[in-house]
C-alpha cells in the first residue's frame, strides 16, 4: 500500500482528496502547512507528494525544494491560481507535475497512479541498457550516468529521457511525451515538457550530451547522438 502525504491549508480540499485516495486503497496522511509536511516527510515513508503551492509561512514552493534537495519521490503540485509563473516555477523546483484548482478528482487520480507506476519501475518493461557517447540509461538499476559520473534524475526525468534514448531519431510532439511519458491521457499545458526537457539538459550538463536532447521547432524533441558533432 502506497502512502500518500496530502499538503493543503485548506481542510476541504484534503479530505476531499484523502476520500478518493482512500477509495483506491491507499494509505493517507494530512499536512496542513509547509513546516508540518516537512516534519512528517523527515520522520515518515512516502511513496507521494501532494502539496498545495500557497500556504502561509512555507509555502508549496519551498516544501518542493527541500525535499528535492534528498530526495526524488513524486510530488504533484495544486495551485489556485492558472499563471504559466506558478506552474514554471514549480516544476522548475522540482514537481512533476501540477493541477490547477478547481480539479477533477479523477484526474487527480490518475496522475497519482501513473507516478506511482513510474516512481517503482513498472512504465516500462526492463530492457538492455542504453548508451550514447559517455551516456550510460540503465533501467534495470534506474540509473543515469556519464562516464564515471551519477547523474540524479527525478523518475519523471528518468522515464522522459529513457523514452527518447529508446526511441532515438524520432520526433515526439509535446502532446505525445505527455501521454506516453506521463502515463495519462493529455489534459493540461503541453509547455510542461520544455520545463522537464530544460531541467534534463542542465542537469546533462556535458556539452555533447545535453545536445542529444534536439529541439524540432514546431514538432516537438527528439534524442538523436548521431546529429551531435
Amino acid at each position: 500500500m502506497d502512502p500518500i502525504l496530502i499538503v493543503d491549508d485548506e481542510e476541504r480540499i484534503r479530505s476531499l482528496v484523502r476520500l478518493y485516495l482512500e477509495r483506491e486503497g491507499y494509505a493517507v496522511e494530512e499536512a496542513e502547512d509547509g513546516s508540518v509536511a516537512l516534519a512528517k516527510f523527515k520522520a515518515g515513508q512516502f511513496s507521494l507528494l501532494i502539496v498545495d503551492l500557497m500556504m502561509p509561512e512555507i509555502d508549496g514552493w519551498r516544501v518542493c525544494r527541500e525535499i528535492r534537495e534528498s530526495s526524488a519521490i513524486p510530488i504533484i503540485m495544486l495551485t489556485a491560481r492558472g499563471e504559466e509563473f506558478d506552474r514554471v516555477l514549480g516544476l522548475e523546483l522540482g514537481a512533476d507535475d501540477y493541477l490547477v484548482k478547481p480539479f477533477s478528482t479523477k484526474e487527480l487520480v490518475a496522475r497519482v497512479k501513473a507516478l506511482l507506476r513510474r516512481s517503482s519501475g513498472q512504465l516500462h518493461p526492463v530492457t538492455s541498457e542504453l548508451t550514447a557517447g559517455l551516456l550510460s540509461i540503465d533501467k534495470e538499476r534506474h540509473r543515469v550516468t556519464i562516464g564515471d559520473d551519477v547523474i540524479n534524475l527525478t523518475p519523471l526525468e528518468f522515464d522522459l529521457l529513457y523514452f527518447l534514448a529508446k526511441n532515438r531519431g524520432r520526433v515526439f510532439s509535446r502532446e505525445q511525451l505527455m501521454e506516453t511519458v506521463w502515463g495519462y491521457d493529455f489534459y493540461g499545458d503541453a509547455r510542461t515538457v520544455d520545463t522537464h526537457v530544460k531541467k534534463l539538459r542542465e542537469k546533462l550538463a556535458h556539452p555533447s550530451i545535453k545536445k542529444m536532447l534536439i529541439t524540432v521547432w514546431g514538432v516537438g524533441y527528439k534524442f538523436d547522438p548521431d546529429m551531435v558533432t
